[in-house]
């Protein structure tokens, strides 16, 4: 007889799923849920849901039953190289530079997190071995860390299907590979460089962390399925365990946007990446975030560190602010601008303000851009290094045409936060404004990397593009920018449309891509 499941049950058995192994389930995916459940039911032999849930509920995080559980719901495709300019930027930039680093003390630590078969950790040992040509005086250890205890013991085997070589050039196939009927063999010198260990990330375990001095961490395509809390416990203990000047990669859908401060955005082969600030750093960019001077940020850092698990995605925060304030300030927000999440109100609370947005966010929305400039320039000086009046400059003066001073306001905010999207946005138009194409796509790809549902940056790079006659570019970016403004946040579109409606920049945009040879 085919157990119930009712809709109680599997919100139950979702919250269990996310509070224990940390991953994060829509209400779409509950029928997933519930096929994995019923499976788990029969195995162990409950007829039941309630008494399976109970049994979840009282067994510890690390027994039989999660562990199975581990094995069903995460995902473990993968292959060598996977993601090559990923590995481009490690061997080639990365790997170099932490090299150099560490020529003294010839020591390095990499860190494969979410490593399931192994491809990961050894494609990285690969290229470490062809970096030193003089491994054996070097203290190498390359960790793989996953939660499925299946995958773990397949990548010990170190035994994989031409499938799993699929990226991996025929060079590479000869060196490190031994074919065995129709597998392939790992060199056992490129297996001794990597150990594997069964740890789920989303517990603490300090010990293990704060021993861990990375000069590299590869966490890719597994934030993604975190809760937003318990990603941010994540890339705090990844923060922790990397060194100074450390590199963490993510993958390509994913990127560090309100989840901490601590990192510089980088972008070298075609793929963005994070480098750990230094202490300094870190204590400013923080400090700024939520509102104290270095010094009181440094008297109390545990306080400002933890303070960090409420900041809200960057340029989400700064619509649904601005909405906020507009709403308490100087009357009610537009009826489609969104309302502040509990997150972002508790990210307000620890910032409060001596000065009031209200009015020159009222000018904005008349379009009166000049008028909104002067009252921003009245703000009291210690607004003067605030995100929001920065970025809300900025957007004035470029909406006033004065792109020069436009620019230098960006480079103020992308000082504090280099995962800002709207100020990368507008870097994008003041460095074509100067002349400088190459510069404006690299912000504007940058905006996009930040925050892919940020219709403005494809607009602009569809328009770049076609009238530098490159139609193939100019029909994507104008095709994916005609789908986002149309259900773009109202406040978002007010800040970046310059003055324009939605339906003009739908118009606009059709019309550019019918130009471009495509279908508006």
């Amino acid at each position: 007889m085919t157990p119930v499941l009712d809709r109680t049950g599997l919100d139950q058995f979702r919250t269990i799923i996310a509070r224990r192994l940390g991953l994060q389930y829509e209400d779409g995916k509950l029928d997933y849920l519930a096929e994995v459940a019923r499976r788990r039911m029969e195995l162990v032999g409950s007829t039941r849901f309630e008494s399976y849930l109970d049994h979840l509920i009282s067994s510890p995080k690390g027994s039989d039953e999660f562990r199975a559980l581990a094995e069903e719901l995460t995902v473990n495709e993968t292959f060598f190289f996977r993601n090559a300019d990923n590995f481009r930027a490690f061997a080639e930039t990365v790997l170099p530079e932490r090299i150099r680093a560490k020529t003294r003390e010839k020591r390095l630590r990499i860190l494969s997190a979410g490593c399931a078969s192994g491809e990961e950790p050894y494609s990285l040992a690969v290229l470490v071995r062809e970096a030193l040509s003089d491994l054996g005086n070097w203290d190498v250890k390359i960790i793989g860390l996953d939660v499925n205890p299946a995958v773990l013991a397949k990548a010990a085997q170190a035994r994989y299907s031409a499938w799993s070589l699929r990226a991996t050039s025929e060079d590479a196939k000869r060196r490190y590979f031994r074919a065995d009927g129709p597998d392939f063999v790992l060199a056992p010198a490129i297996q001794k460089m990597v150990t594997f260990e069964e740890r789920n990330l989303v517990d603490e375990d300090p010990l293990f962390w704060q021993s861990l001095a990375c000069d590299v961490v590869f966490c890719r395509n597994v934030l993604m399925y975190f809760t937003p809390d318990k990603a941010r416990d994540v890339v705090r203990r990844i923060g922790g365990a990397l060194l100074p000047g450390g590199f963490f990669f993510l993958g390509h859908a994913e990127t560090l946007r309100g989840l901490t401060q601590e990192f510089h955005l980088c972008h070298t082969h075609d793929t963005f990446y994070y480098r750990r600030r230094d202490a300094s750093e870190a204590v400013v960019a923080t400090a700024t975030w939520v509102g104290l001077s270095r010094e009181q940020a440094e008297d109390s850092l545990p306080a400002v560190v933890e303070s960090t698990a409420s900041w809200v995605d960057v340029i989400q925060r700064a619509s649904e602010r601005i909405a906020t304030l507009a709403d308490g300030r100087s009357g009610s927000p537009s009826q489609d601008a969104p309302l502040t999440t509990p997150a972002g109100q508790a990210a307000a609370t620890a910032a409060p303000r001596a000065w009031d947005l209200g009015l020159v966010l009222e000018a904005l929305r008349q379009e009166r851009f000049s008028d909104a400039l002067e009252l921003i320039r009245s703000l009291p000086p210690d607004s003067h290094e605030d995100p929001d009046a920065l970025l809300l400059r900025a957007v004035l003066l470029t909406n006033n045409g004065r792109l020069d001073e436009s620019e230098e306001v960006c480079s103020r905010l992308l000082a504090v936060d280099e995962l800002n999207a709207g100020a990368h946005y507008l870097m994008a138009l003041c460095r074509e404004h100067a002349g400088d194409s190459t510069g404006a796509i690299e912000h504007g790809q940058t905006a996009i990397y930040l925050d892919a549902g940020f219709a403005m940056p494809h607009l602009h790079l569809g328009i770049m593009a076609k009238r530098s006659g490159d139609a193939a570019t100019a029909q994507r970016e104008l095709g994916q920018a005609l789908i986002l403004l149309g259900r773009e946040d109202a406040s978002r579109l007010l800040l970046f449309g310059g003055g324009f409606s939605r339906d003009t920049l739908l118009q606009l945009c059709r019309t550019e891509l019918r130009a471009a040879g495509g279908e508006g």
